[in-house]
């Protein structure tokens, strides 16, 4: 079985993915088992950067907030701002403060700096503003979405004033209280005042629909693109905050849900621009259903976004989900030999990627099993997703960065 691995593996290039996918996808989707390597970040910018200037993507997308990804745009088509603010306040989940991903991020400034607009990489977030600890509050994606519909149509038109809005919007400390996610009663999602608010979202989107052609010749491709945007963030959001105040014992598969949910729009509305390639982890990529334990709940399950965009896209979604073997500074040591990232760890090669077919067929062979990790951080990969992945990536050691 090591002669089989061996045989089969490729580097990760380019290259190798142009072999295992012949047709360019719409989405290529990069998944990582762990947060927070930048070793893992090296390997993706690495392919990235060559699938960028060799089969011509040109949206790269991570698991960031969807709107503060639009300062770190900015930045790298237009070179608004510094590196140091777009790193401190373009993304979430503290991504900012990766090595990697500022190398990114200065990367495609430099690409784009002499090219022209329409040949620009550009930058995006996947991930609505939450945390796993609470969501922000819909203040700044209604109020923009309402601000570019009071710039174009007539004012009648509009749901509602601009005053109105702010007031059913109140503080945003009660929309930000971490204390909502462990506490549903907490929440503020399910007021009056945020029952109003999603009806006035969904009107100010039906909005944007009905007055397409108009808004087609008065507003920039960008400006609508980032209106849509707005109002799938403004939705999706108050959904979110909803299903927090909600006390079912469905709470936690509802949240999980929502969120993917607003990963998948994000991805489609994307896609619909041209070829983009994304990076996140592996649960919000993979085709099968998604699971995970916390806080005390049992086990939840929901479709990731890629199981969503992959219904909607069918073989313009490609998934390459990467795997690794050992990760000592958090004890996860060398894989057990019945797991597929025990078969894959036969290979005394750093890295590389190989067609998940073949190592489906391996992992048969051997009857693998699911390896158990001793690290809460790390999700190994799961032999019985094998036959709806493409490829898979995997990096034998992941030093302490």
């Amino acid at each position: 079985m090591e002669t089989g691995i061996k045989d089969f593996a490729r580097p990760v290039e380019a290259s190798a993915v142009t072999e295992l996918l012949p047709a360019r996808p719409r989405v290529l989707a990069l998944g990582e088992p762990t947060h927070g390597e930048d070793s893992l970040l090296d390997l993706r910018n690495a392919l990235f950067r060559e699938l960028v200037e060799e089969q011509g993507y040109r949206t790269i997308a991570l698991e960031s907030d969807c709107l503060r990804a639009l300062t770190v745009d900015a930045y790298v088509t237009s070179g608004e701002g510094s590196l140091d603010d777009v790193m401190e306040h373009g993304f979430s989940h503290g991504w900012g403060g990766s090595r990697a991903n500022r190398e990114l991020v200065r990367w495609m400034r430099d690409f784009n700096a002499n090219r022209p607009a329409d040949d620009h990489v550009r930058f995006a977030g996947m991930d609505g503003p939450l945390e796993i600890t609470g969501a922000e509050s819909p203040r700044q994606a209604l109020t923009a979405l309402h601000e570019h519909l009071a710039a174009h149509v007539d004012a009648e038109l509009l749901p509602c004033t601009a005053d109105r809005l702010d007031d059913l919007l109140g503080a945003d400390a009660p929309w930000t209280g971490q204390a909502a996610m462990m506490d549903p009663s907490q929440s503020i999602g399910r007021t009056p005042q945020a029952r109003e608010l999603r009806l006035l979202a969904d009107d100010m989107v039906s909005l944007l629909e009905t007055q397409a052609p108009h808004l087609a010749a008065v507003s920039s491709p960008d400006d609508r693109d980032r209106a849509h945007l707005y109002g799938r963030t403004a939705v999706g959001l108050l959904r979110y905050h909803s299903w927090m105040a909600d006390t079912s014992p469905s709470r936690m598969a509802h949240l999980l849900a929502t969120r993917d949910e607003m990963m998948a729009g994000n991805l489609l509305a994307l896609a619909a621009r041209g070829p983009v390639l994304v990076h996140a982890h592996n649960s919000h990529l993979q085709r099968d259903k998604s699971a995970m334990r916390m806080w005390g709940h049992p086990k939840v399950e929901w479709w990731s976004a890629g199981a969503l965009v992959s219904t909607r896209l069918g073989d313009q979604y490609a998934h390459l989900a990467t795997a690794l073997g050992t990760m000592r500074h958090h004890g996860v040591d060398a894989p057990p030999p019945d797991t597929v990232e025990g078969i894959l760890h036969t290979s005394p090669e750093p890295h590389y990627m190989i067609d998940a077919a073949r190592l489906d067929a391996a992992a048969r062979h051997l009857s693998a099993v699911p390896r158990v990790s001793p690290y809460f951080g790390y999700a190994p990969l799961d032999p019985s997703h094998l036959p709806r992945v493409d490829g898979v990536v995997y990096v034998r050691d992941v030093p302490h960065d």
